[in-house]
């Protein structure tokens, strides 16, 4: 009789625990609802925006053509709004008055970076480009600016080696005879090349599969740090747990690619003499034994892979995607570049090979590879920043660690500064003398403490690879063909993949 009674309690006991593991769950999911919706107040002061949805926020609206719908947005609610990306408050920057305002007239204020689940998990706020604002930024800032100005932009013979490249550039287009190709793998070797004589005073074959491999790695990683999965992870980090989403795939991209430039590292480094670098990896290693045992310094291995691997996405993705733009659109404005090829060869006399002393005797040049930087907006929302400390901006009130998007789009096409921005025209940038004019509202490499650190370096290899390539060849769209100028959206917007016919000039 006890066997029965204890058998006939045992599934109310399974019942009873059911029903309180259930209630504890909603319990759970109920706290942390409310902690989210918690998070997603605007704290007094801050400057309004859209409605966003409650627990994911306006996190959606940046799916699409994100720059354009932040540009929209500010006709509505402002130069300067906020969004809500899943519980992440985040303050919006539009125009240029309300750019300048922040990033050079506050440029301390906005200068750091903010601590997204994302940036940790890839870099743990180290390296250079994500490394919060502070000491260690100071110091992988300072010895990233002296290496591109020691082994890079501000040597003579480092343009004779950008023009040696330029070289094997356009002998690897030659080789197409004219015929049709995609010119992005030609183009994305050369400019990394550049980089890599500034990191490991070498250049990769355009052959070179791992390298290749390598790159095709960080051009992904570009498209998948602003994929809908990765703001939905840096608002929900517990999602790193499933095991499917694109966030997975760039955690796998970035720990392969890691481990290369691990091998690369050492083998580059192997015949360094101690305090005579002969490139960005040796003056690091030099810093990193300098600074042995001292626990408040920033330099170690692995901040050094994190910084080569971002100096090389960075040197890589916007100065390739810029050329790759001007390609496309010398075949689409077939007027333009013969004006162009007018300007070069006038400047070039007998064929020679073009150099930074003949920049300022081509201003149509140099005007079209600025609105191409204009109007095809390389970095459109440039790399997210954050106050390092409470700002007061059009007298609204922005706390110390909020997110902040300069929408660097928004600047390239302020009505106030530019006439029918949405044109291309070079035009733009001459005066009626012909001669070349500098437009204020003019901001691709960013501005203040984080403008681009290979800035110099770029616009040397966009004059040089734009009027080598210029100078040899005339394009042309394959017959019955015009490609879309619709850009491929990521952290950069580059050309959706095109192919072009380069045909040797007489």
């Amino acid at each position: 009789m006890v066997s029965l009674k204890c058998r006939s309690l045992m599934p109310v006991a399974g019942a009873e625990a059911q029903l309180a593991v259930a209630g504890l769950a909603a319990v759970l999911l109920a706290f942390l609802l409310v902690r989210q919706l918690v998070k997603q107040r605007r704290p007094p002061g801050f400057p309004p925006g859209p409605s966003p949805i409650p627990v994911i926020g306006n996190i959606f609206s940046l799916a699409t053509e994100p720059h354009v719908f932040l540009k929209k947005q500010s006709e509505v609610h402002g130069r300067i709004f906020s969004l809500d990306l899943g519980g992440i408050m985040t303050v919006v920057l539009n125009g240029y008055d309300c750019v300048k305002e922040c990033l050079y007239h506050q440029s301390d204020k906005f200068a750091d970076r903010p601590s997204l689940p994302l940036f940790k998990k890839m870099t743990k706020m180290g390296g250079l480009l994500n490394c919060k604002y502070g000491k260690g930024w100071f110091e992988q800032r300072k010895l990233a600016c002296n290496s591109f100005r020691y082994y890079g932009s501000s040597q003579k013979l480092f343009e004779k080696r950008i023009t040696e490249e330029c070289m094997f550039f356009v002998d690897a287009i030659d080789k197409h005879k004219g015929k049709a190709f995609n010119p992005k793998h030609l183009v994305t070797n050369a400019v990394s090349n550049i980089t890599n004589l500034v990191i490991f005073g070498h250049r990769f074959a355009y052959d070179d599969c791992n390298f290749q491999h390598m790159i095709e790695l960080f051009s992904e990683n570009v498209e998948l740090a602003v994929s809908g999965w990765a703001l939905l992870y840096n608002a929900f980090p517990w999602i790193e747990y499933l095991p499917f989403g694109k966030h997975q795939k760039l955690f796998r991209n970035a720990a392969e690619v890691y481990d290369f430039l691990w091998k690369v590292i050492n083998t580059y480094s192997q015949d360094r003499v101690p305090r005579v670098p002969r490139h960005y990896v040796d003056a690091y290693l030099d810093e990193l034994e300098q600074n042995r045992g001292n626990p408040n310094s920033s330099f170690s291995f692995e901040n050094l892979i994190y910084s080569v691997g971002e100096l090389i996405i960075a040197g890589t993705e916007t100065t390739t995607n810029t050329l790759r733009w001007a390609v496309l659109y010398m075949a689409m404005y077939p007027n333009i570049q013969e004006r162009v090829h007018k300007e070069i060869d006038s400047v070039l006399s007998n064929g020679r090979p073009p150099s930074m002393e003949d920049k300022h005797r081509m201003p149509y040049v140099e005007a079209v590879l600025h609105e191409i930087l204009r109007f095809c907006n390389i970095v459109p929302l440039g790399i997210f920043r954050a106050t390092s400390q409470d700002a007061t901006v059009s007298g609204y009130t922005i706390p110390k660690g909020t997110m902040v998007i300069t929408n660097l789009y928004s600047v390239h096409f302020d009505e106030k500064y530019w006439t029918d921005p949405g044109v291309f025209s070079p035009e733009r940038f001459l005066d009626s003398s012909g001669n070349f004019v500098r437009r204020e509202a003019f901001l691709p490499f960013s501005l203040g403490k984080r403008h681009c650190v290979g800035e110099q370096l770029a616009r040397m290899e966009m004059f040089l690879f734009f009027t080598t390539l210029m100078q040899r060849f005339h394009l042309h769209f394959p017959s019955g063909t015009v490609p879309t100028v619709t850009p491929k959206l990521g952290m950069t917007l580059q050309p959706k993949p095109y192919s072009i016919c380069a045909v040797r000039r007489q």
